[in-house]
This record gives structure tokens, sequence and C-alpha cells, in this order.
């Protein structure tokens, strides 16, 4: 599969690709909404990184008790759910006089079954797709991330000033009621991948397994921990700058848009092969030039820039699919999706805590430095083809 159009060809991959698309939609707005509430009622910067990045903070604990479901479920079924039941905590979310932390308790509950929505979503993919389409397909999919953002985000902020963030909330609760009815009624209904009971103990069994591996660990490391680190600078936009704040999220969305295309459609395997680090290393770099507090351009061309670099981790992903066996497919891939998005929740926590400390400029750039840091050291384990050994 070589072309958006062989892509989108395949049976059943466009209502699986709007129904993710309105998902990321409702998650962006909700979370620009939230985020803008909780700022306003308490001036805290490290709440309103926990409003808007909490669910993702809390991952880690469906990562923990309920992965095993990822392969074991009918997936139709279970992202219909999922977006049923974000659709209800998000409603609960627009009740007037509920207190901050009432809220900030949903925000965290609506991440622990979304680890598992990861694993179904993306085992799913490779079912309509196989392994072989993935990379595109899963671009395509981060390209419709990065437009979902930036509309997001810049209609988020028109919202939130035209309709309140409660209302803006309300927009939110529509468009998860609208994903899970694309996935009813526009997935066929398929059986499980995987036979036997989902439990807490087969998750961590799965788990155990996946993490054995020297090879998968240090993808697993390089997916998690560097992305982590940069989503935390993200998450200062708002007390960096809030009349912009919407702005250096969209520019964010754009660069990760831009680097999907190049790196999903255009890039030769041999060529994907030697940017890996480069990109790895573009997603920190850029941050460092907040040490001189630019000026509005400068900020938004090096957020741009360093977006690009999100493209490296799908070819972290594509490495990581080589290296999992079909059984395990979708458990891998909630895994490290379920792992990058509460790396993402504590580097928005560690730079609400650093901003409080020290300033939100100061604080991007102490997490840049320890980002580039953890990419050099992780790069050792990367180098050379996938050990075929290792997908055992």
């Amino acid at each position: 599969m070589r072309t958006y159009r062989d892509l989108f060809a395949a049976p059943e991959y466009r209502p699986f690709f709007a129904a993710c698309s309105l998902q990321v939609a409702a998650q962006t707005v909700s979370g620009l909404a939230l985020g803008a509430l909780v700022y306003a009622s308490t001036g805290s910067p490290l709440l309103s990184a926990l409003a808007m990045f909490g669910p993702s903070l809390a991952q880690v604990v469906g990562a923990l008790t309920l992965l095993s479901a990822a392969d074991r479920l009918p997936p139709r079924s279970a992202l219909a759910g999922l977006s049923l039941f974000l659709a209800a905590a998000t409603l609960l979310q627009t009740v007037p006089g509920l207190p901050t932390a009432a809220a900030l308790a949903v925000v965290l509950l609506q991440g622990v079954p979304s680890a598992l929505g990861g694993g179904v979503r993306y085992g799913l993919l490779t079912d309509i797709l196989d392994k072989d389409g993935y990379l595109l397909g899963r671009s395509v999919l981060n390209m419709s991330t990065g437009i979902c953002q930036i509309l997001g985000y810049a209609l988020g902020g028109l919202l939130v000033t035209v309709l309140s963030p409660r209302g803006t909330l309300l927009i939110a609760v529509a468009l998860y009621v609208l994903s899970a009815a694309t996935s009813r009624f526009g997935l066929s209904a398929r059986p499980p991948r995987a036979t036997g009971r989902p439990s807490p103990r087969e998750t961590m069994r799965g788990n155990a397994r996946l993490w054995s591996s020297v090879p998968r660990r240090y993808v697993y490391l390089a997916l998690w921990v560097p992305n982590g680190l940069i989503v935390g600078c993200e998450a200062l936009f708002v007390p960096y700058d809030t009349a912009h704040a919407g702005l250096l999220l969209a520019s964010a969305a754009l660069g990760m848009l831009a680097g999907d295309i190049v790196t999903g459609r255009f890039l030769s395997p041999s060529l994907r092969a030697r940017l890996g680090a480069p990109l790895r290393l573009l997603l920190a770099a850029p941050y460092l030039v907040f040490a001189i507090r630019p000026a509005l351009p400068v900020a938004l061309l090096a957020v741009a820039l360093a977006s690009v670099g999100y493209s490296a981790s799908l070819l972290l992903q594509e490495r990581l699919v080589a290296l999992t066996p079909d059984e395990l497919g979708g458990h891998a891939l909630g895994l490290h999706t379920a792992g990058m998005l509460t790396t993402q929740g504590v580097g928005a926590l560690l730079a609400g805590a650093l901003a409080q400390a020290l300033s939100p400029a100061t604080a991007m750039v102490v997490l840049a430095v320890v980002s580039v840091g953890g990419t050099l050291g992780l790069g050792r384990g990367l180098r050379g083809p996938v050990p075929v050994a290792a997908a055992a």
C-alpha cells in the first residue's frame, strides 16, 4: 500500500478514520475548555495542565489492568462503548457548580479505559490494512490528529469565548456521540483477535512478555520518555502566553501534520532508517530558544519545527510492529499508546510544578534539555535492523 488512494480504498478504513478523527476533535475541544475553566478559577499552571492532560496520566492504570482485553473484545463494540463513556464523563463536567476537585477526578477517570481504546483501535488498524500498510495508515491518522487539533484549538478558543467553557464541553459531548455512532454503524462486526478471558493477571503477563524483549524495551522507552517531556512543554503554553496559547498549540499541531505527511508518505525505507535519530533530536532542540523568551513569530516557528520531530514515533511504531507477534499486536500497540500518554501526563505535571517553582519559559528549557539527553542515551539500542528473533 503506497498511496492515499489505495489506503482509503481499503474496506472500512474510511469509517475507522472518521471515528478516530471525531474522537480526537472531542478530546481537543474538551481539553482546552476544561483547561481554561480550571485556570480561570484557580490561577494554577499545575491544575490547568492536569485538566488538559490528566486523562493521559491516568492511562497507566488501564495499562496495568485492562490491556489484555484489547485482543479479546469485539473491536466495534469496544470502540463505540468507549466513546459513549467519554461523552457521559464530559457531560458530567458541564454541571454548574461542580467543584474543581470533582472535575479533575472525572478527568482522571476518563483516562483509565482510554488505555484499552488505544489497543483496540490500533490493533484493528493492522486488521484493516495488514502490517505492511500500518505506517501509512497510522501516519494519516496522525495527520488527522494534527488537523483536528489545529481546528480544535483555533475554534475551541473561539467557542470558549462565545459559548463559555461549559458550552464548549457540550460540543465535545456531541462529537463523542458521533464517534460512537460512526464506529457502531460504519465498522463490521469482528470476533476478538485472541481467545481467553481478559483479566488484570493476563494484562500483567502480556506486559511482562512484551517488556522482556530488550529491543522492544528500547523502542518503548524511546516512544515514551522524550515525547512525554516535550508534551510537558506544550502543557505550559497557557501560563506562558495565555492570549496566544491557542496559536502555539495550533502551531505544534501543524508541525506534527507536516512531519507525518513527509515521513509516512514520501520517505523510502533506507531514508527512514537514516533520519530516525535526527528526527528524535528535532523534537526537543527548538524549545531551547525559549531561554531568551522569543517574540511570538519565533516561538511559533520553533514549536512547529519541533513538532515535526513527532514523526519519529511513526518509525519507532513500525519497528515495534515488526518486533511483536500477531497475537499480542493490539496489546503491544495499546501498551505503547497508554505508556506514551501516561508519560505525557507525567510530563505535563512535571512541567506545571517546574513552572510554579521557576517560570514557564525556564521549565520548557529544562524539559527540552532532559529530552535531548534521554534521546541520546537511548540511541544505542535503536541502531541496526530489526532483530527477527525478538519477535518470538
